[in-house]
């Protein structure tokens, strides 16, 4: 469980849009990302009313859920380098990303992308 009225949190707030190839139409939603210093995130795409997506990293593991599926995965160690929503707090962080990954951030929005697959979000975070 993440509390995030805990201090420390530092949260981002808006709106994306997701796209799971290059071919695959926008799911647009509000998406939440939490970070701590010692490197925990919490991020939640919503597609009102529902969470579409809750994705979780600590120090020494990761978990990622997509409730509307039923569906829910956790592993020990390094998040994936392949799960897009994990390289956003990455991305957010100023982290580098591993290959295949390119992120745009500009005053308006920014954007992530996988090139080899055309996997997409981009958005803004209400400042």
């Amino acid at each position: 469980k993440v509390n995030l009225d805990e201090p420390g949190w530092r949260i981002f707030q808006g709106q994306a849009a997701w796209r799971t190839t290059r071919a695959a139409p926008e799911i647009s939603g509000e998406i939440l990302l939490a970070q701590k210093p010692d490197g925990r995130a919490f991020i939640q795409f919503t597609k009102t009313p529902f969470p579409f997506v809750i994705a979780q990293s600590t120090s020494n593991g990761w978990q990622l859920e997509f409730p509307a599926e039923n569906k829910s995965y956790r592993a020990p160690g390094q998040t994936p380098s392949r799960i897009i929503w994990f390289q956003l707090s990455r991305a957010v962080s100023s982290s580098a990303l591993p290959k295949n990954w390119s992120w745009h951030d500009s005053e308006n929005n920014w954007r992530l992308e996988n090139t080899s697959t055309g996997e997409s979000l981009e958005g803004y975070f209400v400042k």
